[in-house]
């Protein structure tokens, strides 16, 4: 089916491609270092949920329907923005209420809101659609059926970003649990400017 120096070859690349911090990253980090890793790994959900509905839109050939409805993905892209800039907003004027928060279970946004928050922010960035485009048809033998090798790579790529995506999340879940009460202010200008980054990078992303 795919040679295995083509795959490898993939492989490569795609450890490459993720693991440059972008605003999936970004979110991942803020909301591991604020509510610990499992928020992360939510959002790490989210998103692999979201690439993967990317990779059906690939592989049955729905393309060229999304090309034509950019102006949709530019909406959704500004509405991802805004939101991120407006969690980020919130954390830097907390003014350490996050410290209550963290020392009682349960009280932070609820497991399911991350993983939202993951497939908002994957799907807001229309780039990672078109990136899937482009990326992968690169490695597909023309001459053979190209839906079960594009079902291959797009899993093979969803392995690669859970894996350091996840990485990501816990690692900074355990810095943010060696954090005393008194550094919990800082921790949160920290994440909320990894948010409002990653929100003003989204808005001002060009296809």
């Amino acid at each position: 089916m795919i040679d295995l120096a083509t795959y490898l070859l993939f492989l490569a690349a795609s450890v490459a491609v993720v693991i440059v911090p972008g605003p999936t990253v970004t979110v991942i980090i803020a909301n591991s270092l604020r509510d610990g890793t499992m928020a992360g790994m939510m959002n790490v959900a989210g998103t692999q949920v979201g690439l993967g509905l990317m990779l059906l839109v690939l592989a049955f050939g729905f393309a060229s329907i999304v090309e034509q409805m950019a102006a949709v993905f530019d909406i959704i892209r500004l509405i991802g923005a805004a939101y991120l800039i407006w969690l980020g907003i919130k954390l830097w004027h907390a003014n350490g209420a996050l410290a209550d928060i963290a020392m009682t279970p349960g009280s932070g946004m609820q497991k399911t809101g991350f993983f939202w928050q993951g497939f908002l922010v994957i799907w807001s960035n229309p780039k990672a659609l078109f990136f899937f485009g482009a990326f992968i048809p690169q490695f597909v033998n023309s001459t053979l059926d190209p839906v079960p090798q594009i079902l291959i790579l797009g899993a093979t790529f969803m392995a690669v970003a859970t894996a350091l995506d996840g990485a990501y999340a816990i690692a900074a879940g355990k810095a943010g649990q060696l954090l005393t009460r008194g550094k919990i202010s800082v921790l949160e200008k920290i994440s909320g400017t990894c948010l409002i980054g990653g929100g003003l990078w989204l808005a001002l992303q060009r296809r």
